[in-house]
């Protein structure tokens, strides 16, 4: 029987927001894929998606945690690639464009400067020779790789596209992450993957059906 503070329920509050915000654009593709019979890449998915990597970037810090903490930092610059192949970044005013891209780094060293115990407590307690660190450490990876994966697809068509390896991918980082949380006892990290897991599945459905169709 796990028991929580009150500051430890705030964190996971805070967590579960950023990945109601991850669930949420993954609802979002669902619903506009299922409509087209396609698997589709909405502007609304990188915008969700850029708002709430920056949320789960504080709750990477808050619970000293480095797998995160360095896997929402790449997906952040990404999600702004995409919005720029979607044309909709230059639409937002140069001035917020200013503001946000630094953002993961403007938190880092704030930390650094202000906080300097958590950067020791990330070290103490990342263990980077424990199965289960490795194992939830490739999960994250590969959950980051999937968008190197899908920026170069996607570059390559020169539109923003969510590709089938996309969501190969996806599924197997997440049965990956849900072992980690389980070890790790991160509620936030095992209910957002172990739910986004059956998207990652009926889109691999949709876009394994037009393969063969087309």
């Amino acid at each position: 029987m796990f028991q929580y503070t009150l500051p430890d329920l705030a964190i996971y509050a805070l967590g579960f927001f950023a990945q109601s915000l991850f669930g949420t654009r993954i609802l979002i593709q669902w619903i506009k894929s299922e409509r087209q019979g396609r698997v589709v890449s909405p502007t609304v998915f990188w915008v969700l998606s850029l708002l709430a990597s920056f949320l789960f970037l504080i709750y990477g810090a808050l619970r000293h945690d480095a797998v995160i903490l360095f896997g929402q930092t790449i997906s952040f610059y990404i999600y702004i690639r995409n919005l720029q192949l979607k044309g909709f970044w230059v639409r937002i005013p140069r001035w917020v464009r200013i503001l946000i891209s630094p953002l993961p780094f403007v938190l880092l060293g704030w930390m650094f400067l202000f906080y300097p115990h958590s950067f020791q407590a990330i070290a103490v307690k990342t263990n980077f020779t424990d199965l289960i660190i490795v194992i939830g450490t490739i999960g994250q990876l590969l959950l980051n790789f999937r968008y190197f994966y899908q920026w170069y697809y996607s570059e390559q068509a020169n539109e923003s596209l969510l590709p089938l390896g996309f969501w190969i991918i996806s599924a197997l980082a997440s049965v990956m992450v849900v072992y980690y949380a389980v070890n790790r006892h991160d509620p936030v990290l095992l209910v957002s993957q172990a739910l986004g897991f059956v998207a990652y599945a009926r889109n691999i459905y949709l876009a394994w059906r037009n393969r063969e169709a087309s």
